[in-house]
């Protein structure tokens, strides 16, 4: 008896936070990320662009 009670009282708990946690208003909100202000890695383009004059 005292198990099943253990055991079902535990799981209601753990139903009640998974219960609350899923109802948040906040939970699906998440701010844009700001945009770079210059690029960097391989999409950086430099000003000579790798080119080398033809001699």
């Amino acid at each position: 008896m005292i198990d099943n009670f253990s055991i079902a009282l535990t799981h209601g708990l753990l139903l009640i936070a998974a219960w609350r946690l899923v109802h948040r208003d906040d939970l699906d909100v998440e701010a844009p990320p700001e945009p770079d202000e210059a690029p960097g890695g391989f999409s950086k383009q430099s000003s000579d662009n790798g080119s080398r004059p033809d001699a």
